[in-house]
């Protein structure tokens, strides 16, 4: 009963939106089509690309706040591990990964309740940093950031 008393209410707004939609669209292909003809150009093939990151791990110090007044950004650092056996040892080994946080509420929300050693799941994607050297601009070193778009806190 709920599910059909809300089709008969959002029904006539689909439809108003999909007229609306599909007018714009015309009124976009006819004035494409009423441009004089322009020379065109062969682009290769575009495709589909994913740089997603997903870690679960440990933090190792309280957040910083770095960057400037106008470009702030949050860091901190996460630690993951890989368990493994090499004869009848078994081995953890630690990975430290560089974290960096941009958007406003997340970056706030970081700094506020990131707390060392806080077990966190951190979604993202990979971002390079090149430093270079400023008299003969020559690579000295490149590193991998993580640049997080979701971090989700997990209790004690």
């Amino acid at each position: 009963m709920f599910g059909s008393l809300m089709n008969r209410l959002l029904r006539p707004s689909l439809i108003n939106i999909c007229k609306e939609s599909a007018r714009l669209q015309t009124r976009q292909m006819t004035t494409v089509f009423d441009d004089p003809p322009v020379e065109t150009q062969s682009v290769e093939r575009l495709e589909k690309t994913v740089n997603q990151v997903v870690l679960l791990g440990r933090t190792g110090a309280a957040a910083e706040k770095r960057g400037t007044e106008t470009h702030p950004v949050v860091t901190f650092s996460l630690a993951t591990h890989t368990n493994f056996r090499k004869g009848d040892d078994l081995i953890q080994q630690t990975e430290w990964h560089r974290i960096a946080v941009f958007k406003p509420y997340l970056r706030e929300t970081i700094y506020r309740y990131l707390k060392k050693g806080q077990r966190v799941m951190v979604q993202g994607r990979i971002g390079y940093l090149e430093k270079r050297d400023p008299e003969n601009n020559s690579l000295v070193m490149k590193s991998a950031t993580i640049i997080a778009d979701d971090v989700i806190f997990f209790s004690q």
